[in-house]
């Protein structure tokens, strides 16, 4: 499995967002049809809310893919 660190940088993300904004679906209708089929993990516990709010600390598994959601901090910022 790859692990992917990923820096929000405002209080939560929608987990559809997150998995389009790290490439793990190419679209949010890609996104809802992984969501809905059970095949994306928050936590180690199976999700299926889209709009679920993802927060730093949180770890996101899909697709042989985990994403370690981190909050940004002023040295990330571009």
């Amino acid at each position: 499995m790859t692990t992917t660190t990923f820096a929000l940088h405002t209080d939560f993300l929608a987990l559809d967002a997150l998995l389009k904004a790290t490439s793990v679906v190419h679209s949010g209708g890609a996104a809802k049809v992984l969501i809905q089929d059970g095949g994306v993990r928050v936590d180690g516990l199976v999700e299926q809310r889209r709009s679920c709010k993802i927060r730093p600390g949180q770890v996101v598994e899909a697709l042989g893919q985990r994403i370690v959601v981190s909050r940004e901090t002023s040295g990330d910022a571009a």
